[in-house]
């Protein structure tokens, strides 16, 4: 990895350009340690110009995290520098691509390669669609505004509310709703262990005092639900802004028989107005880029992309490509 003054330098040209395109994005900050790879590009003068960071991830046997991707995820963390972006960008890709081809690991088929790259920032897009990268994925955004009142607690015949501990089972059984629904578009895969996982994480948000889980009730039945992470629980997510504190919507969907209600509607202003309440700056959340009902529900509700995931799976096939 880049070290000293090169890196300190390109950081601070990386951050200059990322602010150009999008004032939500953060400070790119310092390069992960990653596998220890090194994948760097000189330009004129032996100027650092690009680097990049490859970490291997291995899901731990019946944890939640395996639910969100491939069991095995090469991820590429990449910091390019302009003019020549697409050039930078396309040599890092290829000293990737090189790497995954002589590792055993990439080669299963529960493996996947991932960039993540800035959304507004369109002069990659060419150069990872040409490695054989699909746009799966965003991370989109939402600021908090000002809100005036209080939202309707209920619509029609639904009643909305916050889940308590009680409700550990009807938030199982909407979160794997969701989850089967979404597995459509490649973003999530059910597994064994899946249920279990997602057990055991409900019923730890629903101990505590107002949990950040909210339930929709249609004549008396769970129909819909949106279940989020505080600022302090958001983890990696959350650094994915230069806004804070910044909360995360892990799950939000609602029963097929009650799409087209308004309860979806309803469920988001009551948590975005909780939400807002709190103090958080921004929210973030994940959907899939060729989900029918999430990209124009979010946008409705002032999403807007931050991150584009690029991704192959397996992991090689990206290095297959030419």
């Amino acid at each position: 990895m880049p070290c000293g003054g090169d890196a300190a330098g390109l950081t601070a040209r990386v951050a200059r350009r990322w602010q150009s395109r999008d004032w939500l994005l953060p400070d790119p900050g310092v390069l992960p340690s990653g596998c220890g790879v090194p994948l760097r590009v000189t330009g004129a003068g032996g100027l650092l110009v690009a680097a990049a960071a490859c970490e291997h991830w291995a899901g731990e046997p019946g944890s939640l995290d395996l639910t969100w991707g491939a069991a095995r995820r090469f991820r590429l963390t990449a910091h390019v520098d302009g003019p020549e972006v697409a050039k930078n960008l396309d040599l890092l890709l290829l000293a990737w691509r090189e790497h995954l081809a002589t590792g055993p690991a990439a080669g299963g088929e529960d493996t996947a390669a991932v960039v993540t790259w800035p959304s507004r920032d369109v002069e990659g897009v060419k150069v990872l669609l040409r490695h054989g990268l699909v746009p799966l994925a965003v991370v989109a955004a939402r600021v908090t505004a000002p809100e005036c009142a209080a939202p309707p607690e209920a619509t029609a015949a639904t009643w909305i509310r916050r889940a308590g501990p009680g409700d550990v089972e009807a938030v199982v059984r909407l979160g794997l709703e969701t989850i089967r629904f979404d597995a459509h578009f490649g973003v999530v895969t059910e597994r064994p262990g899946t249920a279990a996982a997602l057990r055991a994480a409900a019923a730890r948000a629903l101990a505590g005092h107002q949990p950040w889980v909210w339930l929709a009730e249609r004549d008396g039945t769970p129909a819909g639900m949106i279940w989020a992470q505080e600022p302090g629980d958001a983890g990696s997510v959350a650094a994915m802004t230069s806004l804070a504190p910044a909360a995360y919507i892990l799950l939000a969907g609602v029963t097929v028989k009650n799409r087209g209600r308004g309860i979806a509607t309803a469920l988001a202003a009551r948590a975005h107005h909780d939400i807002g309440v709190a103090g958080v700056a921004v929210t973030l959340l994940h959907y899939a880029v060729s989900n029918p009902l999430s990209v124009p529900f979010w946008a409705r509700q002032l999403y807007r992309p931050l991150w584009t995931i690029w991704q192959t799976r397996p992991a090689r096939r990206g290095a297959q490509a030419q």
